[in-house]
């Protein structure tokens, strides 16, 4: 067999921290002005995501010195208090209501997102009922009914809080964790089918879903108000032509461009930035699938090959579903750029899911090829 000695635990690792250097920096050159404004200070979002940075950085290392296989020996747990905590946010009076969602929970002065842990919670579940029940995945009502519908409890209470962009997120992630752990196609398949009507009809059902999906078909039919923020984002990529405007110049920051800082920081980067820096911090993203990919391939261990690949395909899933919403590609869903976009939640379970990486990968040389 021919091995490489190229470390892509090492490689990733060097992507991650890369990516959260852009962050940090492009956070406070997108946030700058806007916390001068508001809070008279302004590193004021910069300091405060420095301090997410070093809890997520400590949270990272715990996870790359414990081993993978106490997550599954835990799932139980874990499992249960992610569950808790998201049914939590939907609790009147419990919930955080930001934005017309109840997606946060408020501990001390810090805002989490419990939907960030269930993305945890569900990729150990999928990957230990699948190793579990390996020799049962081709039944429908053994293999796919069971994890269809831990998934459709989570989305249940998702719908209510309501996370749209997390729902298909956590749907691609499961579909692909299925696929690869040996489900029948055909019953993957067939929910695909079963359930283009029944999401058309959620999406119907929601009036403010239905213009969202109407103001991405022509964003400039309502420019002044539903359209403004694509129109906006696509301004600030536009006019970073190809090398950027140049570091801190972007003028779409300047309360042009809402969300410059979280959901379309993507946006600023291309606008100061220009069309190689964005291309730049997209190749880092498929680097970084590439080494995850890598990561799984190289484990014997079914489970951690699972685990590996789910963690992998979540984060650089997420990353393609932002930076889609923000050129204009796809609806807008909500869904933050991982390690660069202004957050807690978000930066902490990927930091995490990083450190998991890593311990999978600990000690072993990569397959070549």
């Amino acid at each position: 067999m021919n091995y490489s000695r190229a470390r892509f635990d090492i490689i990733l690792f060097l992507i991650t921290i890369t990516l959260v250097g852009i962050g940090v920096l492009m956070i406070y050159s997108s946030s700058a002005i806007f916390a001068q404004k508001f809070a008279q200070d302004s590193y004021f979002l910069f300091k405060k995501q420095l301090l997410w940075i070093c809890i997520s950085s400590i949270v990272m290392l715990i996870a790359w010195k414990t081993d993978y296989k106490l997550f599954r020996k835990y799932k139980g747990i874990i499992v249960a208090v992610g569950l808790f905590l998201l049914i939590l946010t939907i609790i009147p009076g419990v919930g955080c209501k930001i934005g017309g969602a109840t997606r946060w929970l408020k501990i001390g002065g810090l805002a989490f997102q419990p939907s960030e842990l269930i993305k945890l919670c569900l990729i150990i579940w999928m990957a230990d009922f699948i190793v579990k029940k390996k020799a049962h995945l081709k039944s429908m009502l053994k293999g796919f009914l069971p994890a269809l519908m831990f998934l459709s409890f989570i989305i249940f209470i998702l719908l209510k809080q309501p996370h749209f962009g997390m729902i298909i997120l956590l749907f691609s992630v499961s579909m692909g964790i299925l696929f690869i752990g040996g489900i029948s196609l055909k019953h993957i398949f067939s929910l695909l089918l079963i359930s283009v009507p029944i999401l058309t009809f959620l999406a119907f059902k929601a009036p403010y879903r239905v213009r969202r999906l109407t103001i991405f078909m022509d964003p400039w039919s309502d420019a002044g108000d539903k359209g403004y923020h694509i129109i906006q984002s696509l301004i600030a990529l536009g006019s970073g032509g190809l090398f950027g405007v140049g570091l801190g110049e972007s003028k779409q920051k300047l309360f042009y461009l809402p969300e410059s800082s979280t959901d379309f920081i993507f946006a600023i980067i291309g606008e100061e930035g220009g069309f190689v820096f964005a291309t730049a911090v997209i190749l880092l993203f498929v680097g970084f699938a590439y080494c995850g990919t890598k990561i799984s391939l190289a484990t014997d261990d079914f489970f951690a090959s699972l685990f590996a690949f789910s963690l992998t395909f979540i984060i650089v899933a997420q990353a393609f579903l932002n930076i889609g919403v923000v050129t204009g590609v796809l609806p807008t869903t909500g869904v933050p750029l991982p390690f660069i976009s202004f957050g807690g939640s978000a930066l902490l379970f990927n930091m995490m899911s990083v450190g998991i990486l890593l311990n999978i990968a600990k000690g072993s040389f990569v397959r070549r090829g």
